[in-house]
């Protein structure tokens, strides 16, 4: 059974750093194009980030650019999404996903990911 499972989340002052981790089961992560994606409260789930299959070409969102960071460690099955100079608006729900059928590239739309993790919540404020 596939699954996915974030970790890593928590409060953190403006200006902190965080690492979220994107552990999967039952399939290799770096068969799929994994995404992080991001929901606050009233607000839809937007994508953040992401990393292709094979080799690892990373597409950012313009607001998280030169901020945040994804990474794939093939030895232990998990995507890491690096947070630094985290901003309030940057608060929400953190979700990874998968997207087995994805080749050569990634995309931050929400549709093309079947499998999605339960999410990590993240609070950035004073």
């Amino acid at each position: 059974q596939l699954q996915l499972v974030e970790s890593g989340g928590g409060l953190v002052q403006p200006g902190g750093s965080l690492r979220l981790s994107c552990a999967a089961s039952g399939f290799k992560l770096d068969s799929s194009a994994i995404g992080w994606f991001r929901q606050a409260p009233g607000k839809e789930r937007e994508g953040v980030s992401c990393i292709s299959r094979g080799s690892g070409s990373t597409d950012y969102a313009d607001s998280v650019k030169g901020r945040f960071t994804i990474s794939r460690d093939n030895a232990k099955n998990t995507v890491f999404l690096q947070m630094n100079s985290l901003k309030p608006e940057d608060t929400g729900v953190y979700y990874c996903a998968a997207a087995t059928h994805l080749i050569g590239l990634c995309v931050l739309a929400n549709s093309p990911y079947k499998y999605w993790g339960q999410g990590t919540q993240v609070t950035v404020s004073s």
